[in-house]
Order: structure tokens, then sequence, then C-alpha cells
């Protein structure tokens, strides 16, 4: 059984005259899942976005972490099981499947 604690991201675009960098962090609770998103370009004002996700919709949740360990656990065993879907969360934190 593989459960997510918390995970963070971190992008940095080198582009001029305007460096890009976007973090992502997200951190489980009691109540579910907490996904807080900030995007700053050059320099403006970071921009931040946070939002939440039960943990009703966040059942089976695979994230990015506990994807890579499932893959080298189905390549020791070579085996694939048909049909291996999971909810997942897309690059912008929003909720989606990702299929084997």
């Amino acid at each position: 059984q593989l459960e997510t604690l918390e995970q963070e991201e971190q992008e940095c675009l080198e582009l001029r005259p305007h460096p890009t960098e976007k973090k992502t962090h997200i951190v489980s609770h009691q109540h579910g899942m907490t996904v807080t998103k900030m995007l700053q370009e050059g320099e403006a004002e970071p921009q931040c976005q946070s939002f939440h996700y039960s943990r009703a919709k966040l059942r089976g949740l695979l994230l990015e972490g506990a994807s890579l360990l499932l893959l080298r656990v189905l390549a020791r065993r070579q085996t694939m099981p048909p049909d291996l879907v999971f909810p997942a969360m897309d690059t912008e934190g929003d909720l989606c499947t990702s299929s084997y």
C-alpha cells in the first residue's frame, strides 16, 4: 500500500528577459490533500493558488513518486496486469487518470 504524505515539485525556466519559476506543493492530511501552486514570472509578484481534495476523491491516487515505485515493481516481476488505471494528478494539480 503506497501513500504519498508530501510531494514538492519545482520547475525553473531561464527564458530571458522573464525567467519563470513554478512550484507545486502537495501535502496529505486527515481530511484529504491540499495542493498549493506558485508561479513567478520575472520580477512580477508571485501568483499563488491553493485547493483541497477530499479523501473520497483521492481513493487509489497514485502520485509521481508512488508511480515510479510501481513501475519498478512491475518491471521486476516482468508482468503487467491488463487495464491498469489509477487516479493521478496532472502538472496543474487537477485530477486525471494514469494508464499503464
